[in-house]
Formats: C-alpha cells, sequence, structure tokens
C-alpha cells in the first residue's frame, strides 16, 4: 500500500514537472530569454504611463469623451498604418527596427513628463503626442509580434506568445500599483519619466543578442502590390480571415479597459481623485493577477485552436458582463481577475493560429493586421464606449463589450465546425483512392 502510495505521488511529482517544463520552455532560449527580461521592465513603465495619462486627460478636462479620444488618438495611426507597418517588417531586420521604435517611444515619454512637471501641459499637447506614439506601435508591433518567431522557431511560438502576454499583463500589476504610489506621491510627471528611462532596459537586452542564433526569414524584395497583396492574403485564407473576424469586434468593443476602468471608478464608485486613482489600480491589478493565472494555463497548453479560442471568447464575455453588473468595487476587482485569466488566452491564442496559419513571406503583414484588430479598432470603439459610459453609465459601456466578444465566440464557433466539416469531407474524398492503393 505504501509503495503504490509513493508511486502515485511520484507520478503526480513527475507530470507537474513536465507540464511546467513545458509552461516555460521558450524561456531556454538565450535570445527570448533577454528579450522577456528587457519587456518585463519596460511593460511596467508603459501602463504607469497608461494609467498616468488616463488620469491627466480626467484632471484636465473631466470628460469620458476626451478620455476615449486621447486613447483613440493613441490607437488612430495603428489602424490606418499598420499595414505599412508589416511591409517594413517583411523587408528589413526586424532587430533593427525595433531599436528604431524602442528609442522613439521612449523619448515621447520623457517629453510628456517634462511638459508635466513643468507645468506647460495642454490637452492638445496630450493629443499629438499619443498621435505619435500610435504612428511608432504601428511599425513597432507587427515587428516585434513576428520577431518572437525569429528568436523561437515555429514549434515554440505558442508558449514565447504566452509567456510574453504572461509579462504584458503581470505588468499591469505591477505598473498600476506603482503608479498609484508614484503619484500620490511624486506626481503624475514620475510615471511618464519612469517610462522613458525603462525602454533602455530593451535597447540594452537586444544589443545583447547572439544575431546568429536569429531563425531569420528571406527579406521580401520590394515591389508594387504588397500592401494589397497582404490584405488578399488574409481574406482568402478561411482561418485567418475568421481569428481577425473575431479579433476585430473584441477589439473594437471589448478591450477598452483605459476607458471603461477609470470611467467605473470615477463615475460609478465615485470617491477623491486619490481614492479614484487607487480604485483604478486595483481592477487593472486584479485583471494582470487573472491574466498571469490565464497565461500560466495557456502557456502549459500544446495545441492552439479554434474550439480553445472560441471557449475564451465566450469566457470573456460573461466575465466582462460580470464586472458590469458588480455592486461594488470589490466585487468588480473580483470579476476583473476573471475578464484577465481569459482575456490573455484570446490574445494569445490569436495570435499563434494566425502565425502559425501564415507563410513567413506574409507574417509580417498578416500581424499588422492583427495589430489593427487588436489595437487600431480602439480608435472606433474608444470615443464610442467613452460617449456610451458618460452618458448612459460605465456599467452599459462594459455590457457592450461583453456582447461584442459573446458574438465573437458565435464566430469561432462556426468556424470551427466549418473547419471540421471541411477535414471530414477531405477525408472521404480521400478514402477511395486509399482503398484502391491498399488493394
Amino acid at each position: 500500500m505504501t509503495s503504490r502510495i509513493h508511486s502515485a505521488r511520484l507520478n503526480v511529482t513527475g507530470a507537474l514537472q513536465a507540464r511546467a517544463s513545458h509552461t516555460f520552455a521558450s524561456l531556454g532560449v538565450h535570445n527570448y530569454r533577454l528579450y522577456f527580461v528587457g519587456q518585463a521592465i519596460s511593460l511596467c513603465g508603459t501602463w504607469m504611463q497608461s494609467i498616468g495619462q488616463s488620469l491627466l486627460v480626467l484632471h484636465l478636462t473631466g470628460s469620458g469623451v476626451a478620455l476615449g479620444l486621447v486613447t483613440g488618438l493613441q490607437f488612430a495611426p495603428v489602424l490606418f498604418f499598420a499595414p505599412l507597418g508589416g511591409v517594413l517588417a517583411d523587408r528589413f531586420s526586424k532587430r533593427k527596427l525595433l531599436f528604431i521604435t524602442q528609442s522613439v517611444a521612449g523619448a515621447l515619454a520623457l517629453i510628456l513628463g517634462t511638459l508635466v512637471a513643468t507645468g506647460a501641459v495642454r490637452l492638445w499637447m496630450v493629443y499629438v503626442l499619443a498621435a505619435s506614439l500610435g504612428l511608432v506601435n504601428s511599425v513597432d508591433n507587427p515587428t516585434r509580434q513576428t520577431f518572437v518567431h525569429e528568436m523561437v522557431g515555429g514549434e515554440q511560438l505558442g508558449n514565447a506568445v504566452t509567456l510574453n502576454s504572461i509579462i504584458v499583463n503581470a505588468s499591469r500589476i505591477v505598473g498600476p500599483a506603482i503608479a498609484g504610489i508614484v503619484v500620490a506621491r511624486l506626481g503624475l510627471a514620475a510615471c511618464f519619466f519612469t517610462n522613458g528611462v525603462s525602454f533602455i532596459a530593451v535597447l540594452l537586452c537586444l544589443a545583447m543578442m547572439r544575431a546568429s542564433e536569429l531563425a531569420r526569414s528571406a527579406p521580401v524584395t520590394a515591389a508594387k502590390g504588397q500592401l494589397r497583396a497582404g490584405f488578399a492574403y488574409a481574406w482568402k485564407t478561411p482561418i485567418v480571415r475568421d481569428v481577425l473576424l473575431m479579433l476585430a469586434l473584441v477589439g473594437t468593443f471589448s478591450y477598452e479597459f483605459s476607458v471603461t476602468l477609470p470611467l467605473l471608478a470615477h463615475v460609478t464608485f465615485s470617491g477623491t481623485p486619490s481614492q479614484v486613482a487607487s480604485s483604478v489600480a486595483v481592477l487593472m491589478s486584479s485583471m494582470g493577477a487573472g491574466a498571469v493565472l490565464g497565461g500560466l494555463y495557456t502557456a502549459s497548453r500544446h495545441k492552439a485552436t479554434m474550439e480553445a479560442l472560441t471557449a475564451s471568447a465566450f469566457g470573456f464575455g460573461v466575465a466582462i458582463a460580470l464586472v458590469a453588473l458588480s455592486p461594488a468595487i470589490g466585487w468588480a476587482a473580483v470579476a476583473m481577475g476573471v475578464v484577465g485569466f481569459f482575456s490573455v488566452s484570446f490574445s494569445a491564442l490569436t495570435n499563434t493560429i494566425l502565425q502559425v496559419s501564415t507563410g513567413a513571406h506574409m507574417r509580417g503583414r498578416v500581424m499588422a493586421l492583427w495589430a489593427m484588430a487588436f489595437m487600431g479598432a480602439t480608435v472606433i470603439g474608444a470615443p464610442i464606449i467613452g460617449w456610451v459610459g458618460q452618458n448612459i453609465g460605465p456599467r452599459w459601456s462594459l455590457a457592450i463589450g461583453a456582447l461584442a466578444a459573446v458574438l465573437a465566440g458565435v464566430r469561432g464557433m462556426t468556424s470551427a465546425r466549418a473547419h471540421a466539416a471541411g477535414l471530414a469531407s477531405a477525408q472521404a474524398s480521400m478514402a477511395p483512392i486509399e482503398q484502391e492503393a491498399r488493394a
């Protein structure tokens, strides 16, 4: 009996060790490990700036529409120019492009910090700097997404993408928490200065990478019609088209937390400016904590499927609805943890499915469309969600996001069934040929 119990314990321990080994497999790659460390530091600063920018706009205007507009301006260039950024990512060295984009993003943060510290900041300046950052992101985002593939290759891509999502959301815990302390003690400007300095970590890690270990794809030669070819490829490839449509729905109306959460804290739960800042930090941090758990679960999966993506979309929608129905900030924080769990799963699965389903010569352009749907669609959704939150109520803003995620789940379910039917039909058509070959 004792030996059986001991054997069972060993089996459980072995299974857990195997699962943990798979969960963090891509960190065994030198270049990705450096990238992971640099992003972990820089993204904390990014979330600090996100919170600081939202609070700055509310301080200057007290307007939910203005808050939605500045968020929209930050993502408008991604909507319109990300496809061009994807073409650049396919044509040039991704590592060199990242040196440029990360340096410019850091400089923009330092400029905003200086304007706030000197008292010279005006709303139009925030708009201009937000739009400028959006231009940088229109190149940076598709380049970063496809650079992950160069670092780890196709087999570990899903794991690496998910681990990257984990640090994005872990920084959602740390960044807002630090931002709340920094704003209370040092003021808003310190958030922007900290973010600007944090980009140094990314640049150092990029410089320390081993170029010989990057699995670079052959650069695409410049030619006419490459932008149009990217759109055509995405539309004619069913799984790519369906994933992008799902992401467009969710990206437009569901991922507007930089608008909905400050409004929920400011309008629904109210309080002093410092209490509102603390409430936003709690909600964002709770979402980040849930996202870390969701990321660890997703990273341990061996394959990204449409069925898993569909389940994540439905779970995401239900979780957002729970936030909308929460009677108090504590309940909202708990529900935001569930939101985080499904949100990271959804974003990581869309990213992985698209990259795995796309040829190397088109990967930059397809991931630019991912950036358009995930980030650029905010230019459409943020002002709408901001207007609804201010004039009808933040709970209704969240309800719209919940409905969009559920509709994305319906689309995913239809796509998964069509794909399964196509496979069954192909197998049925091949059966007579196989039987004849065996005969």
